[in-house]
């Protein structure tokens, strides 16, 4: 069951299912202001960079089968966060669309790549070294971007260009995916009354 409310550049979604419940409430416009709580610390910080460095308001409030794994509760997060953010583009007048950003963090260099073209993909080259951060497998990292990607809309590429600590990797993608989804839905005050797009139209 899903329940959906928008209006300009904000927007609440919600999502009830067996495996979780998520709620997510979002201002494309904001400061950069989070209450996250996902019950899962690291997946929280992660969540806590995106919106701080993306100036995006973001409330989060997911609570899934963490006795089975993380994996639903991940993904399913991801999708109502990409759900949110579509939702509350609108029309997508006015926004820049494409942006790409590109994160030191010491010894790391991430980079990430975002068209908000309605067209979801996500390009990943990210290898991690460990497992686990925390008790989060990391493979659970990139089912977070294409979930993401997916219910966004957004074609996505993200790559760990170097790095040795993994915890400055996942950390320097989140920071990337944060500040290209800041740039790439910025309206153009020369653009707000058109589409970026020579179709006219963005999603279809």
């Amino acid at each position: 069951m899903l329940a959906e409310t928008s209006q300009g550049r904000v927007a609440t979604v919600e999502r009830q299912t067996k495996e979780t419940s998520v709620f997510v409430s979002l201002d494309l416009d904001g400061t950069g202001e989070y209450d996250v709580d996902t019950g899962i610390g690291f997946f929280d910080h992660m969540l806590e960079q995106l919106s701080r460095h993306s100036l995006i308001d973001l409330k989060v409030r997911t609570e899934g089968d963490l006795h089975i794994d993380f994996h639903h509760t991940t993904e399913d997060t991801g999708i109502m966060v990409g759900e949110a953010v579509r939702k509350a583009l609108g029309d997508f007048k006015g926004i820049r669309r494409y942006a790409s950003a590109l994160i030191p963090m010491d010894e790391t260099l991430s980079r990430v790549a975002i068209d908000v073209s309605g067209r979801p993909y996500l390009i990943w080259k990210v290898n991690f070294s460990r497992d686990k951060l925390g008790d989060m497998d990391t493979e659970l990292f990139k089912e977070f971007f294409q979930a993401f990607a997916q219910a966004a809309g957004v074609t996505l590429h993200v790559e760990n260009i170097y790095g040795e600590n993994n915890h400055h990797i996942v950390e320097s993608c989140f920071k990337a995916l944060a500040r290209a989804l800041r740039d790439a839905i910025e309206q153009d005050p020369r653009t707000m009354d058109r589409v970026p797009s020579t179709k006219g139209v963005i999603g279809t």
